[in-house]
């Protein structure tokens, strides 16, 4: 036997001197069922959706919206202190978050994905009380806003650096499969900068060569913070990188909530009954600045006008028109109902007491370690020598 016979490829010999030309490869065909006038472009293909179920999608849409205008003007108010939206991504949320299993598939998220929560059953306080840091809030203030978790969803609680979640994703579904679980996907989202990110390569290559159930959903919205999606990479695009390690994948327009949830119907279901990864790369466009600490027109152009030619809501909201199923008095009455619970919820969070300084040094041991007694004495004795320094206002004794 050959030393090449060794090798996990199968080797087809030539005598020709054939390099593979990036330049000469066909792009990646990006699936769509719905296009920009909100008329459906394959009625045989497209995925059959109650109309009464599309329109539970729309207002779940029409709530991301309200909630990030709220929330960012809030910021902006110095209510709460930091905060991402998602304009212009809803149908990524929605889409996807339509075939996840609630309770049993397991959540690794960034922070633009509040919207996957809430369909499956995150409160809007939930999500408001976390953004404060208040003593009700997911991550007791020790988290910046938008870094959502839930235990009762599977959903493991977000991280700042980029791409920490990918490897972790392809951890929990092979030990999902080495304890045997049957039908449990594992949904990692992530953006294009995370995929510039070394975590990339060992999440991708593990769950690939351990045959991982997990569906890496990559939001492709043309920007990493500053940086376009031009000057990350030459190749085509996230999705032309699973081949290469022998991953199935799409590509879908991001926009087009019928594709996006049809394409991760198919991902889901081949990833639990052929127990291995696939990626799916959702072509978007992140209409939003990065985060409220940035200005995004220091670095791009923007058509303010883009949103109401196209955008996933947009686009939604013509497909219902034109089936006779909305109108400007439905929109008015929705938006009115919506803003009305948001604005309800947080009022009532901004009321909520901050956690006591004390809680600290919860959450990590069973038993408080003697290092860390006296740590918590020393922060005590320091906060009473400075009083003055510390005000106790709005935080739990």
């Amino acid at each position: 036997r050959s030393l090449s016979s060794h090798s996990a490829v199968e080797n087809v010999y030539s005598t020709d001197v054939e390099f593979i030309r990036a330049s000469n490869a066909e792009n990646i065909k990006c699936l769509r069922f719905l296009d920009e006038e909100g008329k459906i472009l394959d009625k045989e293909r497209c995925p059959d959706v109650p109309m009464e179920t599309l329109k539970q999608w729309y207002e779940e849409m029409r709530q991301i919206s309200i909630l990030d205008n709220i929330l960012y003007n809030g910021q902006r108010q110095g209510r709460i202190s930091f905060y991402m939206t998602s304009f212009g991504e809803e149908a990524t949320h929605i889409g996807s978050a339509a075939v996840i299993k609630k309770g049993t598939d397991i959540l690794y998220g960034q922070y633009r994905e509040v919207g996957v929560l809430l369909h499956l059953g995150f409160t809007v306080r939930e999500a408001i009380d976390q953004c404060y840091g208040n003593k009700d809030g997911h991550g007791k203030g020790r988290q910046m806003p938008v870094h959502y978790g839930c235990k009762r969803l599977n959903v493991h609680t977000i991280s700042s650096p980029l791409g920490t979640q990918l490897p972790q994703a392809s951890g929990a579904s092979y030990a999902q499969k080495i304890l045997n679980k049957k039908d449990v996907a594992t949904f990692c989202y992530f953006g294009d900068g995370s995929a510039s990110e070394g975590d990339a390569h060992p999440a991708f290559n593990f769950a690939a060569t351990l045959e991982c159930p997990v569906v890496f959903f990559c939001r492709n919205n043309g920007f990493a913070i500053s940086t376009p999606t031009s000057e990350q990479y030459r190749g085509d695009g996230i999705a032309s990188r699973a081949i290469g390690y022998g991953m199935d994948a799409i590509r879908v327009d991001g926009n087009d909530i019928f594709a996006v949830y049809k394409a991760c119907k198919e991902a889901r279901k081949i990833a639990v009954e052929e127990s291995k990864p696939v990626l799916v790369e959702a072509m978007t466009y992140r209409v939003s600045h990065h985060s409220t600490s940035d200005d995004s027109s220091a670095y791009r152009t923007f058509d303010e006008d883009m949103l109401t030619r196209d955008g996933p809501i947009t686009r939604l909201k013509k497909y219902l028109e034109q089936a006779g199923e909305w109108s400007d008095d439905q929109e008015k009455a929705l938006e009115k109902r919506i803003k009305k619970h948001i604005l309800k919820e947080f009022g009532a969070s901004e009321k909520v007491l901050l956690p006591s300084i004390d809680s600290l040094f919860d959450d990590v041991y069973a038993e408080i370690p003697k290092h860390l007694i006296e740590q918590k004495k020393m922060m005590r004795d320091h906060i009473a020598k400075y009083p003055e320094e510390y005000p106790a206002d709005g935080r739990e004794a």
